[in-house]
């Protein structure tokens, strides 16, 4: 079967790429614009710095904890990790962020969700239902918060 395995959404907001980053890097702040209605909350102090960075989400489904492993970085402008059970190695899925700044005022966000890593089938179907309209929930819920 041929199927898709990256979905994306882009948006153009109104605020400085710096500020947006503020709300990505930090995880504390992700569950407040998160469309999926998927993060529950995380623990303040865990703000990304760099590749190789863990932090730890707490799902809304039973309370679940995820480390999420960062595998890409770039201060400001992207920022990609790969959710894993605790501890254990992360099974293919990877979550992006990208900002390109269009002028001090206005950012361009595309947000990311590429399962062509992932190995584990009994996460196939959720994976399928991760689509560009729940990316676009979460970067218009971010957007809001700008207006």
């Amino acid at each position: 079967m041929d199927e898709t395995r990256v979905a994306s959404a882009t948006r153009t907001i109104a605020a400085p790429a710096a500020e947006i980053f503020e709300q990505i890097a930090d995880p504390a702040n992700q569950p407040a614009w998160d469309g999926n209605d998927n993060l529950a909350a995380a623990e303040s102090g865990q703000r990304v710095r760099a590749v190789g960075d863990v932090f730890v989400m707490t799902l809304t489904k039973d309370g679940v904890q995820r480390d999420n492993h960062v595998v890409e970085f770039e201060e400001g402008r992207l920022i990609a990790w790969r959710p894993s059970e605790p501890g254990a190695t992360p099974p293919g899925h990877l979550w992006r962020w990208e900002l390109r700044p269009l002028d001090d005022g206005r950012t361009e966000v595309t947000h990311t969700y590429d399962w062509t890593q992932l190995v584990d089938e009994q996460r196939f179907a959720r994976a399928r239902r991760t689509t560009s309209d729940r990316l676009q929930a979460s970067v218009d819920r971010l957007a809001a918060l700008f207006d």
